[in-house]
């Protein structure tokens, strides 16, 4: 064997030896989002040989969606606009000339219960008879699910998704309103059953325990503006009316008066579920109010710095945070209308085919909802 093969056959032997397998982390490893939002996922390689590929699947191997976005050297996924079928995990394959490794993220997408009872209302019961009602409820974070009557929970079975009451022979005393309610981290959803109680008093003799009502069910307001919320109470004695946010204490600028909840200055933190309160002796209602406070876009381009050869291709992804809807409008700073060849498509991304020299330059995204606008800027060089 001459010196020169011998040479070539220890290098190729001490790259063998010498090579590592990649090793990454993804950022972060979960995300919880409402549908209609957006999310990204970084993939890092944190050791091993280069160069390293970089790709993203879905571990059931199904294709990605169509609003699933890959960054140009692979390491950003980007699902922009949410939807169900997006849940799941997702995994960034790293491979070099060693071997390959594999690290996972999960995405969640979140949404407020809904609920359906069986059999629906109003239902008519002969005195002594049984009666089932079912409630099934849907979510996620999956609800917790209580029976409630006169504002007090009773006792139910449960199953995974579902909590039935039972009463083996009704009563006068049992006829009356009862409600189905549903809650979660994103909201409350209830629904009302009247059982009527035939050959009986009904429900003339029961206790006036409160009923708690709301003026409005939903309130949107816009970042920095007051709101306020009216909630009426029924009952004897006059019942307490307070007012109390589900999991999370009231805004430091607000005040209550006449059963009236006043908040200034708004800021989206302030978005969710109101809750009114109404007690007296006989017992306690209550009553939602779902807020949600619109803001601005807060807008980022990814990525923010590019650099290219003459023929390549030119993916720039523009995301924003913000009240939906959102539209996105990519210009080119100091120059008049965009490159040729420039295509943008409306979930904010810009795509250029093959880039030229002359179509370095910065370039700026504005993102776009009702309440405002802001922008983000792109520095994009080609050099042959």
């Amino acid at each position: 064997m001459d010196s020169s093969t011998t040479a070539l056959f220890l290098c190729s032997l001490l790259w063998t030896v010498c090579a590592q397998a990649p090793v990454v982390s993804v950022e972060p490893r979960s995300a919880g989002v409402r549908q209609g939002e957006s999310v990204s996922f970084r993939c890092r390689v944190v050791s091993g040989s280069q160069p390293v590929r970089l790709e993203w699947k879905r571990t059931n191997n199904h294709p990605l969606a169509d609003n699933v976005k890959i960054g140009p050297d692979g390491s950003v996924l980007t699902v922009a606009n949410t939807r169900n079928g997006n849940q799941g995990q997702y995994r960034c394959v790293a491979t070099n000339s060693a071997g390959r490794s594999t690290m996972m993220a999960l995405l969640t997408i979140k949404h407020s219960p809904k609920v359906r009872v069986t059999p629906a209302g109003p239902l008519r019961v002969r005195l002594g008879e049984p009666v089932a009602l079912e409630c099934h409820a849907t979510g996620r974070p999956r609800p917790s699910v209580t029976w409630q009557r006169h504002g007090t929970q009773l006792v139910t079975t449960k199953t995974e998704d579902t909590s039935t009451l039972k009463v083996a022979a009704v009563s006068s005393e049992d006829a009356g309103v009862y409600v189905c309610q549903a809650q979660n981290t994103e909201g409350v959803a209830e629904v009302k059953v009247e059982v009527i109680v035939e050959g009986g008093q009904g429900a003339a003799n029961a206790p006036k325990a409160p009923k708690a009502t709301v003026s409005m069910a939903e309130v949107t307001a816009v970042e920095g503006h007051t709101v306020t919320m009216q909630c009426q109470a029924t009952g004897s004695p006059i019942p307490v009316v307070s007012w109390s946010k589900l999991r999370a204490p009231l805004p430091w600028q607000h005040t209550v008066e006449g059963g009236v909840l006043t908040l200034t200055s708004v800021g989206r933190q302030d978005s969710g579920q109101y809750i009114c309160n109404a007690t007296n002796t006989h017992g306690y209602s209550q009553a939602y109010t779902q807020l949600e406070v619109d803001s601005p876009p807060y807008t980022t381009s990814l990525p923010d710095q590019v650099r290219l050869r003459p023929g390549d291709t030119l993916r720039l992804q523009c995301l924003a945070h913000g009240s939906h809807p959102i539209t996105f409008r990519w210009t080119r700073v100091g120059r008049n209308g965009m490159p040729a060849g420039a295509e943008t498509i409306k979930d904010g991304q810009l795509l250029i085919g093959q880039v030229k020299l002359n179509d370095s330059g910065t370039y700026k995204c504005v993102a776009t909802n009702h309440v405002g606008s802001s922008e983000a800027l792109a520095k994009v060089t080609v050099k042959a």
